[in-house]
């Protein structure tokens, strides 16, 4: 509104009449009269300043009682400083001579105290204390995206997700808790689900001081968001910034333009200056896929190790700076001795006269596996240390591998990429690519069942519980026997064991040791398929890790080391070590003959939450609350690999039997496969409904299975493009509370979902002949 906006005038008075009795009103009026009558209009309120004009033309302004004079007023709100030539005079009540005053007058104490008092403060700290510019600022920037042509909203809207954070943490840290409690209630849907535990944490921060205890809201604060954007998107998103230019969705409020625009906007501007990095690129918005804007996005500055640069710098740009530093990974297989395979290939020739087999004399190749072009396999001097000589089990296994090997189901998802489901060739393409899925359901488990593991010869299943303890059933009937109570601990050899066991047994075992929730098992792979697993790793809240002997059904070791919780634990492929994962934010390697840990893998932000190993034992995966993967050397313990892509906390690891590939599922709802040659992502498949659990690739790394707590098994196309998003299929039951409000987010690589009736499926596991597993437990009906 401007100077000349006439008051409303009175009947019988022309506009122009009151316009100017308006302005002499306003001439007339005393200095706070005049900042009072600028500041409504400013604000828009224009009954109020009609109101105060009318008051002053009426000359009413005095107020009975004892009042103060305007002079007298301005005399003790500003600073007051006098010179002895003019006593009980402010020198400074007059703006355009407060430069000149200060100039003359030296350096007065009451000028030095206000300059103290105020701090950092300047005029963008007091602009930022009206909560209703975030508010509105961002509805502003929500709009313009919306409103942008669709060829640019992939990279502006990873810019959302920052900038709310930092407009709900300012509000908190400045005391506006009401107000920070409708922004984030009011904005917060449009970033769910993909940023959905990150805004849950935000909304548990209600003060001041727990912004400033908060690791995560110190993150925000200390750090730049980096963001990715083609250097036409960054030109528009200035000249919105700047000029309040580009598109508004239809409908979407009063425009850019105006006095609440500005604002906005510069509320926008000051986060973008402050606490934002743009990585802008010269690549055209079309050019690249609309997934790879949110790569490299995120807090990155502590996220990427630092090296050294030929500049001098440690700092690192971006995470495929790192991955390229770091040189070539060995990928290819692991070597295995002559002995072991001529041992094995002598035994494979000798069923095969026994069976009179005469295509079985060419199953000698499988045990010879050879490294895919371009990969680089492992020598003997790279492996960790290991026994020299092998044993009967290590020729078991590797004979039990080329029978595998044989009977495999071959699995082909290509055969579903070009095929109309609804056509009578239909069924025919699906059973070639989907495997066959036999789930097992736990009910009654009461608090729930954190984790549950297979054996590889799919004898025995096993799951930890939240009551501290763990659970082993027997999947092929055999009865399962300990030790009895009176059983002397004297053993001469392993074949005396049996006489000391109970003489029946059952189905089941229960396992007590732990002091707190088991949130993790993982059978030993020393017989692979050819035989039953002889010990269980057991990770638990009671910061412990147990090794469990699976002849006596007893506890043999308590690996101690970690400080809080041990979220994860896995074999090497090799047996003997095993990792861990834990919340004091570190990975640790093991041996089971050593009760202290052998590396620890240090720089994860956040707790370890997952670990794999490599097929060949060189590398070991991990996963953390920071969204980061990273990919560690195990014997030099350091880091080879940095994978950044995810939205959110990372859940699920899996590692391709070929070596090649590394999925990670986050509580983004999403499954990225990496490369882990080069670190890039491949792509990103999405369709989950909630936090996604397990991960499993067949055996030709062709196909990858998950489940979640969304009740369902997915299969994905590993080999697949999956970059456009496919309508969502009728006839999946999915928990409607689960199910987002907007349409399916499914990606055409998605191949089938299988749904259960309620049972969160919290493992999938593909054997070695490409038989997949799963496990869950059922939730119980809700009462009505």
């Amino acid at each position: 509104m401007s100077s000349n906006t006439p008051a409303p005038s009175s009947t019988g008075v022309s506009p122009s009449t009151a316009n100017a009795n308006a302005q002499d009103a306003a001439q007339s009026a005393n200095p706070v009269d005049r900042l009072v009558l600028e500041y409504l209009r400013a604000r828009g309120h224009k009954s109020a300043e009609a109101a105060l004009l009318e008051a002053i033309e009426s000359g009413s302004t005095e107020v009975s009682g004892n009042t103060l004079s305007s002079d007298d007023l301005i005399k003790g709100l500003a600073v007051f400083a006098q010179k002895p030539s003019r006593p009980g005079e402010n020198v400074l009540k007059d703006s355009s001579s407060v430069l000149q005053e200060l100039s003359t007058m030296g350096n007065p104490s009451s000028i030095q105290t206000l300059i103290a008092s105020l701090g950092t403060a300047g005029a963008e700290e007091i602009l930022s204390l009206d909560p209703t510019d975030k508010h509105e600022g961002f509805r502003e920037l929500e709009s313009w995206v919306e409103g942008s042509l669709d060829m640019y909203k992939p990279e502006f809207l990873p810019m959302l997700f920052p900038i709310f954070c930092h407009f709900y943490l300012d509000l908190v840290q400045k005391g506006f808790k009401e107000a920070a409690l409708h922004f984030h209630a009011t904005f917060s849907p449009s970033l769910a689900p993909t940023h959905n535990v990150t805004l849950h944490h935000l909304s548990t921060l209600m003060l001041p001081s727990h912004v400033q205890n908060d690791d995560l809201a110190q993150r925000f604060r200390n750090e730049k968001y980096v963001i990715r954007m083609s250097r036409s998107g960054f030109s528009l998103l200035i000249g919105w910034l700047t000029e309040g230019v580009g598109g508004e969705t239809p409908g979407a409020g009063e425009g850019f333009s105006g006095e609440k625009g500005k604002r906005g906007r510069a509320a926008v501007m000051r986060v973008v200056n402050n606490h934002l990095r743009f990585d802008v690129t010269n690549a055209s918005a079309t050019s690249v896929s609309p997934n790879a804007w949110e790569e490299s996005t995120g807090l990155l500055s502590s996220l990427i190790p630092a090296i050294a640069q030929p500049n001098g710098s440690s700092a690192v740009p971006n995470p495929h700076t790192f991955n390229t530093s770091k040189g070539e990974l060995k990928l290819g297989p692991a070597p295995t001795s002559e002995e072991l395979r001529a041992e094995a290939e002598r035994i494979l020739r000798e069923q095969a006269m026994l069976d009179r087999d005469p295509s079985a004399q060419y199953d000698a190749h499988f045990t010879r596996p050879q490294a895919l072009p371009g990969i680089v396999s492992p020598t003997e001097a790279d492996l960790l240390p290991h026994p020299p000589s092998f044993k009967t089990i290590d020729v078991q296994r590797e004979v039990e591998k080329v029978r595998d090997a044989r009977k495999r189901i071959r699995l082909d998802p290509s055969a579903m990429s070009s095929m109309d489901m609804n056509s009578t060739q239909s069924t025919s393409a699906r059973s070639k690519a989907l495997p066959s899925i036999c789930a097992y359901t736990m009910h009654d488990v009461g608090e729930g069942v954190p984790c549950c593991t297979f054996s590889s010869d799919i004898s025995l299943m096993a799951a930890g519980f939240s009551e501290s303890y763990i659970r082993l059933w027997s999947l092929k009937g055999e009865k399962l026997r300990g030790l009895r109570s009176d059983a002397s601990p004297d053993v001469a050899d392993s074949s005396g064991i049996s006489r000391l066991l109970e003489p029946d047994g059952s189905n089941t075992r229960k396992l007590i040791g732990h002091s707190g929730p088991v949130y993790s098992l993982s059978f030993d792979p020393l017989g692979g398929s050819a035989a039953p697993p002889k010990y269980l790793l057991s990770a638990s809240a009671d910061a412990t890790t147990r090794l469990w002997s699976l002849d006596t059904m007893t506890n043999v070791v308590a690996y101690h080391g970690h400080q809080n919780p041990v979220w994860d634990v896995q074999w090497s492929p090799m047996g003997t070590y095993f990792a861990t994962a834990s919340r004091d934010r570190t990975a640790r390697l093991w041996s089971t003959d050593r009760t202290s840990a052998l590396r620890l893998y240090v720089g994860h932000l956040s707790d370890v939450d997952c670990v794999r190993f490599h097929p060949n034992s060189l590398y070991l995966a991990t996963g953390s609350d920071d969204w980061t993967a990273r990919l560690w050397d195990v014997q030099r313990g350091t880091c080879v690999r940095v994978f950044i892509g995810h939205q959110g906390t990372l859940s699920a690891l899996a590692i391709s039997p070929d070596g090649r590939y590394l999925a990670s599922a986050g509580e983004d709802l999403a499954i990225n496969l990496w490369d882990l040659g080069s670190g890039r992502r491949i792509k990103k498949m999405t369709g989950h409904a909630a936090s996604i659990y397990s991960l499993s690739f067949s055996a030709e790394s062709s196909l990858l299975v998950s489940g979640g707590a969304d009740w369902t098994v997915r299969c994905w196309d590993v080999r697949g493009a999956g970059s456009q998003v496919k309508p969502h299929e009728n006839g999946v039951d999915e928990p409607q509370t689960l199910r987002p409000a907007e349409e399916s987010n499914e990606t055409t690589d998605l191949l089938a979902t299988f749904p259960t009736k309620r049972t969160p499926v919290i493992n999938v596991h593909f054997t070695p002949r490409n038989l997949c597993l799963a496990a869950g437990y059922c939730l119980p009906l809700e009462p009505r």
